[in-house]
């Protein structure tokens, strides 16, 4: 009994781990390694973001190799961006 309620509880953890919110979007970034950030849709229409966008369809045009929105930067310069966003 106790295996099945851990099952369950880590299987909850990994859908929550997988749900987008409504009104954000999640994005793989990195050039190795990528990492998912879930960003907020307002984003998008920012013109620093919309050039890491065009990077993209650049290097990647429509194929994602994640399956999802792959931005081909940094780690570190993407959460730099984020920050500036966010304060904007």
């Amino acid at each position: 009994m106790a295996i099945h309620k851990m099952l369950r509880r880590s299987l909850s953890a990994e859908k929550r781990s997988t749900e987008v919110p409504k009104g954000h979007l999640a994005v793989y970034v990195g050039e190795n390694n990528n990492k998912r950030f879930v960003i907020p849709l307002s984003y998008l229409s920012h013109p620093l973001f919309q050039e890491l966008l065009c990077q993209a369809e650049q290097e990647f045009g429509f194929h994602h190799p994640m399956g999802g929105l792959t931005i081909p930067c940094s780690e570190e310069s993407f959460i730099d961006l984020t920050s500036h966003l966010s304060r904007a």
